[in-house]
């Protein structure tokens, strides 16, 4: 059995009846059950359709994403989460890099490593580099007057953790932004970089080994070991080429406005969706969302 879920962006929800009956009667699919009203709904299915991606392609034109996907372990029992762009609005390291006046460099850069064009830990180190002699302090400026949380981050967080899941943020950014952003949000436990500083000023290195894709990887092996559950009990979150392996080994990996090049990878993306999106994949309905 499957499940076919259809959301839209919970801000200015436009998901009509009409459309999910369409798409409902078409695949020969069962009850539609509302999970958020004129914002998420889904109905279950035998097989997967043939013309998924045909029809995935024309609702995006009517901004509404589409997921089908196995019904079976749909809840899941952890959430492995990217921080820069996924759980944030914003890339760190190209924050600090406008603070340190390389701002445009640095953001080519970081658009052509999340976009698999550079090696990640050669293109990281080449930014960091950039920032060299930058103040440490400038470090809280960003995190206090930059970084804005992506919308439905508190919710998923929340309702995961009220239900039992582990959360785990890991990030190739910095441990100085991952630490608050684990904070504010509730992450159990959260894995980045750690830039080096010396007499209160950015050497423009990072503490090795780099962590990486592998490391997002390895990240998933040893907190599934740890806690006793497999890999398929996870839901990871990403948008960029580093975050790949993780999504591909996880049971549910969601490129959320994701890359183009990194989306055509996944079987499960949201381009319009927030952060309860994955919420909705698991089959949650807005009523048993945790306060924020």
């Amino acid at each position: 059995m499957y499940v076919a879920t259809l959301l839209t962006n919970p801000g200015a929800p436009t998901l009509e009846l009409s459309l999910v009956e369409s798409l409902r009667n078409a695949w020969g699919g069962g009850e539609i059950v509302w999970l958020g009203s004129d914002e998420a709904a889904e109905f279950s299915l035998q097989e997967a359709p043939g013309n998924l991606w045909n029809v995935w392609a024309e609702l995006q034109g009517m901004d509404v994403d589409l997921i089908v996907q196995p019904v079976e372990a749909r809840r899941k029992k952890m959430l492995l989460a990217d921080m820069d762009s996924t759980m944030i609005q914003q890339e760190c390291i190209d924050e600090l890099a406008d603070e340190a006046g390389v701002g445009a460099r640095v953001k080519d850069i970081t658009a052509r490593a999340m976009n698999g064009e550079l090696d990640f830990e050669g293109a990281l180190v080449e930014r960091v580099g950039l920032l060299k002699g930058l103040d440490e302090g400038v470090i809280s400026k960003v995190l206090n007057e930059r970084i804005k949380l992506m919308p439905g981050g508190r919710k998923l967080l929340n309702t995961m953790r009220s239900n039992g899941a582990y959360a785990v943020l890991v990030s190739g950014g910095f441990t100085a932004f991952t630490e608050r952003v684990a904070e504010m949000l509730g992450f159990d436990e959260n894995r980045a970089n750690t830039l080096l500083a010396e007499r209160g000023k950015l050497t423009g290195d990072v503490k090795r080994p780099i962590l990486g894709r592998q490391a997002k990887i390895e990240a998933l092996e040893s907190v599934t070991n740890r806690l006793g559950i497999s890999e398929a009990d996870v839901i990871a979150v990403g948008d960029g080429a580093n975050d790949l392996g993780m999504l591909g080994r996880a049971g549910t990996g969601v490129a959320l406005h994701a890359k183009p090049s990194v989306a055509e990878k996944c079987s499960i993306r949201v381009n319009h969706g927030d952060l309860t999106a994955l919420l909705y994949i698991q089959g949650y309905s807005r009523s048993e969302f945790a306060v924020a």
